[in-house]
């Protein structure tokens, strides 16, 4: 609890950025980026808890629902904003990111956190082998535009734009119904995988009114709209000033800051000994940035007449392959121990060497 208090101390930073922002005279670019990204963390968290109190009140299959969509409202909102910007690469490098940052930072974190406590941790190892396959299926869909890239750029007739961005979009339609599928899977038929989670859930849950956690999840929305408009606004002149690439920016700094309330969580699960909620959380959260996020901002890029494409740079791959594969082995067992925090954390950080420097991709142009 004393963590969460903490989390909302990191409140006064949204007046700060917005004071920034709207000050006469000019902004300081690097310090309103560094204060938005900040004033997003307990915001999303806020997100967090109004979502979860809805979905108690409004039965199970729709409070999973609500639970599986709105877990991701930050994420959603800073990429919709980049991408009505025009800023493709930080998109389709947060989806990455996101997805290797849930496996390794925050499943790594939680299981150092809960290993420094208790000597091993068990959680359901069905429920999570399950998740895990869907996780890879998604992650094979992510690599085909990629190979298809390859595979047509050694062709006679060539490479397309247009043909790639067809390939994304049906590829994007059937990760947003195997979403569905897994979400019914999950809440509906075999839920007992994923039962001793959900009992958790509803022990953590706030009792708040319907209309109270309705009116907290507006409010919350519009100020993660508001400072994600501000994040997205520097990206450029930041990435100039301080000498970091698109690729960076998006696999590392939007990752974190839009799943960094989650992060919060599953970290105190694994420290209160409820592992099976920590690993849930962790692969849950990756699962449905590749099989909800990825197709509804592909969607959104026709909506907003720049169509974006699936396509990511080779070390992208290789770092969700990675993490994936990590994943596996660490899921096979059902038990944790710090020394394994510690390996994917280390997998982490030395990702994050390479794509700090990595030098910016150049895409063809779309």
């Amino acid at each position: 609890m004393r963590f969460k208090l903490s989390l909302d101390w990191l409140l006064i930073f949204v007046p700060i950025a917005i004071a920034l922002r709207f000050w006469p005279g000019g902004t300081n670019p690097t310090a309103l980026f560094v204060c938005s990204a900040i004033g997003i963390i307990p915001v999303a968290g806020w997100i967090g808890r109004a979502t979860e109190a809805l979905a108690a009140r409004v039965g199970e299959g729709l409070g999973g629902l609500l639970n599986a969509t709105f877990g991701n409202a930050a994420e959603l909102i800073i990429a919709g904003i980049a991408l009505s910007k025009g800023l493709t690469g930080v998109v389709k490098a947060s989806i990455t990111g996101s997805i290797i940052g849930n496996i390794l930072l925050v499943l790594g974190l939680s299981i150092l956190a809960g290993g420094t406590k208790y000597r091993e941790q068990r959680f359901n190892r069905t429920g999570a082998r399950t998740s895990t396959i869907s996780l890879s299926l998604a992650g094979i869909a992510l690599i085909i535009p990629t190979v298809f890239h390859l595979a047509a750029n050694a062709s006679p007739g060539g490479w397309s734009p247009f043909m790639e961005q067809r390939l994304s979009l049906a590829i994007a339609v059937l990760l947003f119904l195997t979403y569905f599928c897994v979400l019914w899977f999950s809440l509906r038929t075999h839920k007992h995988y994923f039962q001793s989670a959900e009992a958790e859930l509803e022990e953590e849950g706030e009792h708040w009114s319907r209309s109270k956690a309705s009116i907290i999840l507006l409010l919350a929305t519009a100020f993660v709209a508001l400072l994600s408009e501000f994040l997205v606004g520097t990206i450029e002149s930041v990435r100039t000033s301080i000498g970091i690439t698109e690729v960076f920016v998006g696999v590392i700094v939007v990752a974190i800051v839009g799943n960094a309330a989650e992060h919060s969580t599953a970290i105190i699960m694994a420290v209160k000994n409820k592992m099976d909620l920590s690993v849930g959380i962790a692969i849950g959260s990756s699962l449905q940035i590749a099989l909800f996020v990825a197709p509804v901002l592909v969607f959104l890029s026709y909506a907003f007449g720049r169509p974006m494409d699936l396509e990511f740079s080779l070390p992208e791959i290789f770092a969700v392959v990675a993490s994936i594969y990590i994943l596996f082995q660490i899921s096979g067992d059902g038990e944790t121990n710090w020394i394994e925090g510690v390996q994917l954390l280390s997998v982490y950080l030395i990702l994050g060497v390479l794509f700090f420097f990595l030098p910016e991709s150049h895409h063809p142009a779309h």
